[in-house]
């Protein structure tokens, strides 16, 4: 819980810091522009008001780290819900427009975070997880599109320490592998879900694991 709180402060944090051209510049997210990531992120914090006002009543049947699906496809920017985001985006016109809503909703997610009952069951997707689960999956979410908003935002502060080790355990645990000890954090992160390409040093690191990435999260 503390972990979600945290890399969701940051992250909103720092896009209320954010000049406003700097909105207009690419993000780490392919076919999006800054702008289109934040509108993203005012999406995901409507998707936690929902999912944890809607309790379920059976048993959970994914937790923090198997709530995520992976595939080896990077996205192209051309998936028809990314279209919609670039044109949402788009009708903001006014960066503090969206600052303000990512504020508004974005706040109102993070108090209802720490509300939550982190043993109540509720559904998502099809699935469900406990609060306490939902919340933890998030930190992968926070701290990978943290590290989407600054990939072209030099001098602007990346997400903390804590989310992004725990992002690199929740994705070795998905790839049912770990990547070399020499790998900081964050360049486990970049390159193991292909958002940067691995070096010669680092895919003779690698070893047999470069032949499976990326490890596309969904």
């Amino acid at each position: 819980m503390d972990l979600f709180t945290d890399s969701w402060t940051a992250l909103r944090t720092t896009v209320a810091d954010l000049a406003d051209e700097d909105f207009a510049r690419p993000s780490g997210c392919a076919g999006w522009l800054v702008r289109d990531l934040v509108c993203h992120l005012v999406i995901d914090a409507q998707d936690v008001l929902i999912t944890l006002v809607t309790p379920a009543d059976t048993e959970p049947t994914r937790d923090a780290v198997t709530y995520w699906s992976v595939g080896h496809t990077p996205p192209t920017g051309e998936d028809p819900l990314d279209a919609l985001i670039v044109r949402l985006a788009a009708a903001y016109q006014d960066p503090a427009l969206l600052k303000f809503h990512l504020d508004d909703v974005g706040a109102a997610a993070g108090r209802a975070a720490l509300l939550a009952d982190p043993g109540r069951p509720v559904g998502t997707q099809g699935q469900v997880l406990t609060a306490g689960d939902y919340l933890g999956a998030y930190v992968l979410e926070w701290t990978l599109h943290h590290l989407d908003l600054v990939a072209h935002l030099p001098g602007v502060a990346g997400p903390p320490e804590a989310g992004l080790a725990r992002t690199r355990a929740m994705l070795e645990q998905l790839a049912g592998a770990r990547f070399p000890a020499s790998f900081s954090d964050r360049d486990a992160l970049l390159v193991g879900t292909g958002r940067r390409a691995p070096t010669p040093a680092e895919l003779a690191e690698l070893g047999e694991l470069a032949e499976r990435l990326p490890f596309v999260l969904g």
